[in-house]
């Protein structure tokens, strides 16, 4: 299968990055035809300072690299690097209906929370659809807030081969129901906009400092609690082997541990899972080129295939040659 999925460099990436994209990007290397980029087109939609596009850029790659993406088996580059994916946004903008767009709820949830609105935001889902569509992907790992994007995509392409003939793959998406959702510190799911991560990489202090103000109920020590409605449980079953899992869980039921004893493990677990990593990662922030090096080679691979889809689209709308840059 061709797998294809991005990331955007939008801040330092967490636990909940990893669970619930980037470990199964990492899986997915074995025995597929991998295609992963950083978006950093898609960063721009909530205006940052140029230079944290550029630094988040690296840290991404940085991360990805560290923990194990193999960038000869994989196509691994960044998203502005192939300039055709711009083009065919634009022929696909013009056959979208308004209306898919307006039914897309990342959108309005953006809104809600304080985002201005802007159009790259609006239309950031036909953007989305040309990144998948120019490379013909058969599978998109996404998370379940993703899920919608991938519906639209298939609806753009349907809408698109009706008119123009069957030029696009129709995508599915594939999530992992287990970690769909990672919960962050405040119980709400895990995202920098909230300010409520635990990244893989920030000092091993503060991580453990992070993980004890999770939140949680007012139930005392003494009393039986529910693991299936804690957010320190949810997370030590991200971590823990099934054995201290089936530990854990009969602790919660019978009562008499507290949540301060659960969190200290927690903050042990995610430590001691990162840490092996943590040496690789340190050892690429000090070479920056090779960093580069890497994305600008994925770009060259991801662009002889991106091309030839942009000819094929531009030839049934009725354009000319395509010359490229």
């Amino acid at each position: 299968m061709r797998v294809f999925s991005g990331i955007q460099p939008s801040g330092r990436l967490h636990i909940g990055n990893y669970f619930g994209a980037m470990r199964q990007h990492i899986q997915m290397q074995q025995g597929n035809d991998c295609f992963f980029f950083i978006a950093d087109y898609h960063a721009l939609t909530s205006n940052p300072a140029p230079k944290d596009v550029s630094e988040f850029t690296l840290s991404v790659a940085m991360d990805y690299i560290a923990l194990g993406l193999d960038t000869e088996k994989t196509i691994f580059w960044r998203q502005s690097d192939v300039p055709e994916v711009t083009e065919l946004t634009w022929l696909l903008s013009c056959i979208t209906p308004m209306g898919l767009l307006q039914r897309c709820t990342s959108y309005k949830d953006k809104v809600a929370q304080g985002v201005s609105p802007n159009h790259g935001l609006f239309a950031y889902p036909v953007l989305q659809a040309a990144d998948i569509l120019i490379y013909k992907s058969d599978v998109v790992p996404v998370g379940a807030d993703q899920k919608q994007h991938i519906e639209v995509t298939r609806d753009i392409a349907g809408y698109f081969n009706n008119a123009y003939g069957e030029i696009f793959v129709l995508p599915k998406d594939h999530i992992i129901e287990s970690v769909a959702v990672v919960p962050g510190i405040d119980g709400r799911k895990m995202s920098k906009s909230y300010g409520n991560t635990i990244e893989m990489f920030e000092p091993e202090k503060s991580i453990k400092n992070k993980v004890m103000k999770i939140v949680t109920d007012s139930t005392p020590v003494e009393a039986p609690k529910n693991p299936d409605k804690c957010n320190v449980f949810a997370l030590l079953k991200l971590f823990a082997s099934a054995e201290e899992i089936k530990q854990w869980e009969d602790k919660y039921r019978k009562g008499g541990t507290g949540y301060g004893e659960a969190k200290k493990r927690l903050a042990e677990l995610i430590v001691e899972y990162f840490r092996p990593y943590r040496q690789k990662r340190t050892e690429l922030e000090s070479n920056p080129d090779y960093l580069r090096q890497i994305l600008a080679k994925g770009a060259q691979r991801a662009r002889a295939v991106a091309v030839k889809t942009l000819i094929e689209a531009r030839k049934v709308v009725g354009l000319g040659e395509y010359y490229g840059r």
